[in-house]
């Protein structure tokens, strides 16, 4: 099968570099699918599960945050504040995570600090989702 090479770099580290199948990534659309020599194009990442095929492997997962993905001459660039494998996740801290975030929205402080509570919650949601998908299996 066909590749493209791919770059999904988080804010502190390159995640995985490489060729890729295939790869579905969350965006305000839905799941948007890129195959080999997709069109170009520009799309915002949303926090959520990305799904990603490695050549003569199984399919890969990784819970991203917000971010964006570029398409462009067959190479895929995804950047994202940050990416985790399901393996990595503390679903303990996850949950104290969420937990402190649910706590800090009803504490109803400033604008911003409302806001910063809602994307701890949203990051902290995703993680477990993708931790328990990826146990499931």
């Amino acid at each position: 099968m066909s590749t493209f090479q791919v770059y999904i770099l988080a804010a502190d580290r390159p995640f995985y570099e490489g060729p890729c199948e295939s790869m579905i990534v969350p965006t305000l659309q839905g799941q948007y699918g890129i195959l080999p020599h997709h069109s170009n194009m520009i799309g915002a990442v949303i926090p959520g599960m990305l799904t990603y095929k490695l050549p003569e492997a199984e399919q890969k997962v990784a819970a991203v945050s917000a971010g964006l993905v570029k398409v462009e001459n067959n190479e895929v660039l995804v950047l994202v504040d940050s990416a985790e494998r399901p393996e990595d996740i503390d679903a303990n801290r996850a949950k104290r995570a969420a937990d402190e975030a649910k706590e800090a929205i009803l504490q109803k402080r400033s604008i911003q600090e409302y806001r910063s509570a809602q994307a701890h919650l949203t990051r902290a949601i995703n993680r477990l989702r993708v931790k328990n998908s990826y146990s499931r299996k």
